[in-house]
């Protein structure tokens, strides 16, 4: 099933709270039109509904949840942002409507993202949470967004531009890039209700690895065989910037194989788990399968 509708009421509850309690006593400015702008420009809000059906598989604390997961909504789109200046992938198309740079300036959307990044983990103090899980929240959030995590895949990612890396280089890249932050919304939601234990985050982890790999295998794919209204930003962009993906390296139909495999992997971890979740399976599945 490819059908978001049954994630409606979910996606609507993190919608509110990034439109009523995201940068309370921040003063108007250019720059927070441009973190407005951005962050509340729709998007599927995968990662703050992973931190929430975590939360929920291990009898966490909503509210902790929600604002756990917008924290990492403002990391992710803070990484969009700068992903799109010129330096960078030189988009100009995000969601549908002009990239923050185009509608703000170069230096707005830079500060515009620095401030995302900076406001995430001051969000994230705020969770109410036990100040153990509290200060292990934060580290995740770091060593996830930053050059353990993210940042270092999109270091890989420029690297690699008109190379030609192995399937081993790239597994990398996209594990940082894009599974560590899912890894990190996972892990956020289970400490919203567990006492941290490392056999169970390394599951979790597992879990978020699969999903994460076949989420970007399926991005490549979309980026060859969708089209740019569908996907609300440019498609074609890895052939333009000379981009290594699973695509060039496999073709479309062993890619299309490689993302049903990993997420069967991905439900097979989380139908180990104590807890059960609809929700948690049936995000998987319409993530493999989504047009968008």
């Amino acid at each position: 099933m490819a059908d978001f509708s049954e994630f409606a009421n979910d996606i609507k509850a993190i919608n509110d709270f990034l439109e009523n309690n995201a940068f309370e006593n921040a003063e108007n400015s250019i720059v927070l039109d441009a973190m407005n702008y951005s962050l509340k420009n729709g998007g599927k809000r995968i990662r703050p509904l992973l931190t929430l059906y975590f939360s929920e598989l291990f009898s966490g604390d909503h509210d902790a949840a929600i604002k756990l997961g917008c924290a990492l909504e403002m990391i992710h789109t803070y990484s969009l942002i700068h992903d799109d200046l010129p330096c960078m992938d030189n988009d100009d198309m995000r969601r549908g409507k002009p990239s923050c740079h185009i509608a703000f300036g170069e230096a707005n959307a830079l500060l515009a993202g620095d401030a995302l990044l900076t406001e995430a983990f001051f969000l994230a103090s705020q969770s109410g949470i036990s100040p153990q899980n509290t200060n292990l929240a934060v580290k995740y959030l770091s060593e996830f967004a930053g050059v353990r995590g993210m940042v270092m895949g999109q270091v890989l990612d420029l690297k690699f531009e008109n190379t030609a890396p192995q399937l081993n280089d790239i597994k990398k890249m996209y594990s940082l890039k894009t599974c560590a932050l899912l890894k990190c919304a996972c892990v956020l939601g289970y400490l919203t209700g567990k006492k941290a234990d490392n056999a169970q985050i390394n599951k979790i982890c597992e879990y978020a690895e699969d999903l994460g790999l076949a989420f970007q295998i399926r991005d490549d794919i979309l980026d060859i065989i969708s089209d740019s209204q569908t996907l609300g930003k440019p498609v074609g962009s890895d052939e333009k910037n000379n981009k290594p993906t699973f695509v060039r390296l496999y073709g479309l139909e062993q890619s299309k194989e490689l993302v049903n495999s990993l997420t069967e992997n991905a439900i097979s971890v989380l139908n180990s788990f104590d807890g059960h979740s609809n929700k948690l399976i049936n995000l998987t599945l319409a993530l493999a399968e989504r047009k968008f």
